[in-house]
C-alpha cells in the first residue's frame, strides 16, 4: 500500500492540537480569551510551528498572525486559508483552531514537498472572533479591514475582567491606535480568495456518516442580546389580572408569539433559526409570591434572506407596542448587532467539490447556521468559500469531537484544491 502523503503533516496537525489543549486547558474544557493568555498561547504555537518549516511570519497592529508560504511571483494577489484561535469559557479545542492548523499544515505540505506556487500561500490567525469576549461580531477580522466603529478600543470592554479593548490590546503588543484611526491591515485588492476550514457546529454530518461539506453561504443574523421588558412588582395574591404589569408574562407573550411566527416563515420555505436564549428575573426580587416587574431576555435571529432578517426586525417591534398597550409594560430592545448574511463563491465552492471528488471524499453541501470571519471577507467582495469537517456533540462545549480521520479527509480536500488556485 502506497503510504499517506499527507502523514508527516496529520502527526503534525495531531501535535498541535494536543499541545494547544494543555497550554489552554481550563477544566472541563479550554478557555482562550480574546486578547488574553490562551489566545497568546494559541498564536504562539502557530507561529513556532511555521518558522520551523520555514514558513515567514508576522503579526499585524492588531495582532493579526500571517503565516506565508512564498509564491514565484510576490506581486500577485495570494491566497489565504485561515480562522480564529480564541474560544469561548470552558470550551472545546476545535472551533476555530482546526481552520487555522489545516491551513499550517496544508502550507508545510507544500513546503516539505517544494511547491511553490505562482502566487502566495498566506494562512492567517485571527483575533477575537468570539463575542462573547468584546460584544461585536467578527471583531478581529473587521478590525484588521478597518471596518471596526474607531471608538471601538475605548468602547469595548471584556465580558470577564470589565477592562477596554484598547487595554488588552496595549498589554498583548499591539496598537489600539490602527482601529481608532480605520487603519486596514489587510488589503481586498491582495487576496484572491479566502478559505475557512471550521468544524460543523451542528449534528448534519454526523447524521449523514459524511466527513465534509461545502459551505453554500453564511446565515445573517439580528441580535438583541440585552433585552428587558419593565413592569411592577405586585403581590401575587391581593393584584387581579386587569391591574398587573406583569413583566414576565409579556416577555412569554413575544417570545411565543415569535415561535409561531417562526414556524410560519419555515413552513413558506424561507431560512430561519430563531433564539430565545436568556429569560430572567431579577434575583434580587426573585419570590414565588411576587409578580415580576422586570424580566431580561435575550434574542438571536438567523437567515440566508437579508430581507426577512428585516421584516423580522418590524416585526418584533409592532409585537412589542401591541403587548405594551395591553400588559401595561415597556420594551426596551436595548443595543442591537446585525451581520449581513453572506454567499459563497460559486468558483471556488466547485473546487472544493472537484477536489474531493478526485479525494474521494464523499461530502454535502449545506448553510452555515453560525457565523464566521469568513463573512467579513466575503462583504469586502473577497471570492470565500468554508470547508465543514464532522464534529461531534456540538461546540462551544467542552465534549467537541472531531476525528483526526475527518480533519484529514478535509486536508485532502484542501490540498487538492490549491493546487489549481495558486496557479
Amino acid at each position: 500500500m502506497t503510504p499517506d502523503p499527507l502523514l508527516p503533516e496529520l502527526a503534525l496537525a495531531a501535535d498541535l492540537f494536543d499541545t494547544l489543549r494543555a497550554a489552554s486547558l481550563d477544566e472541563p474544557g479550554v478557555t482562550r480569551a480574546s486578547y488574553g493568555a490562551g489566545e497568546r498561547a494559541a498564536h504562539a504555537l502557530m507561529e513556532g510551528a511555521a518558522r520551523q518549516a520555514g514558513l515567514e511570519t508576522e503579526r499585524d497592529a492588531i495582532g493579526t498572525l500571517r503565516l506565508t508560504l512564498p509564491g514565484n511571483d510576490r506581486d500577485l494577489p495570494a491566497v489565504v486559508i485561515g480562522s480564529h484561535l480564541d474560544s469561548v469559557p470552558h470550551g472545546g479545542n476545535f472551533d476555530g483552531t482546526a481552520g487555522v492548523v489545516m491551513g499550517l499544515a496544508a502550507a508545510v505540505h507544500r513546503a516539505r514537498l517544494g511547491l511553490r506556487g505562482a502566487r502566495d500561500l498566506m494562512v492567517l490567525g485571527i483575533r477575537a472572533e468570539e463575542m462573547c469576549w468584546f460584544p461585536e461580531h467578527y471583531l478581529g477580522s473587521r478590525a484588521a479591514f478597518g471596518l471596526l466603529p474607531t471608538d471601538a478600543p475605548d468602547a469595548l470592554r471584556r465580558a470577564d475582567t470589565g477592562r477596554s479593548l484598547a487595554e488588552h490590546m496595549a498589554e498583548e503588543g499591539f496598537d489600539p491606535d490602527a482601529i481608532r484611526e480605520g487603519r486596514a491591515t489587510l488589503d481586498p485588492a491582495r487576496i484572491r480568495c479566502f478559505l475557512e476550514p471550521h468544524i460543523e457546529q451542528g449534528p448534519a454530518l454526523l447524521a449523514e456518516g459524511l466527513p465534509v461539506a461545502v459551505v453554500t453561504g453564511i446565515r445573517g443574523s439580528l441580535r438583541y442580546p440585552r433585552a428587558a421588558v419593565h413592569g411592577e412588582h405586585a403581590h401575587a395574591g391581593a393584584v387581579p389580572r386587569a391591574h398587573r404589569r406583569d413583566a414576565a408574562l409579556a416577555a412569554v407573550a413575544l417570545v411565543a408569539a415569535l415561535d409561531a411566527r417562526w414556524a410560519a416563515w419555515e413552513a413558506s420555505g424561507r431560512d430561519l433559526v430563531v433564539t430565545a436564549g436568556i429569560l430572567s428575573t431579577d434575583p434580587a426580587h426573585h419570590a414565588p409570591t411576587k409578580v415580576p416587574g422586570i424580566i431580561r431576555f435575550s434574542l438571536d435571529i438567523r437567515s440566508e434572506d437579508t430581507a426577512l432578517l428585516a421584516e423580522i426586525d418590524a416585526w418584533l417591534r409592532g409585537e412589542a407596542e401591541r403587548l405594551e398597550a395591553a400588559r401595561g409594560v415597556r420594551f426596551d430592545f436595548g443595543p442591537g448587532t446585525h451581520a449581513a448574511p453572506a454567499a459563497m463563491d460559486p468558483a471556488l465552492r466547485a473546487a472544493l467539490r472537484e477536489s474531493a471528488a478526485r479525494a474521494g471524499v464523499p461530502y454535502r453541501e449545506m448553510a452555515s447556521g453560525a457565523g464566521h470571519d469568513c463573512a467579513t471577507f466575503a462583504g469586502r467582495g473577497i471570492p470565500s468559500a468554508m470547508l465543514f469537517l464532522r464534529n461531534a456533540k456540538g461546540s462551544h462545549n467542552p465534549e467537541e469531537a472531531m476525528a483526526m480521520e475527518d480533519f484529514g479527509a478535509g486536508l485532502r480536500v484542501l490540498c487538492g484544491a490549491l493546487d489549481g488556485l495558486l496557479a
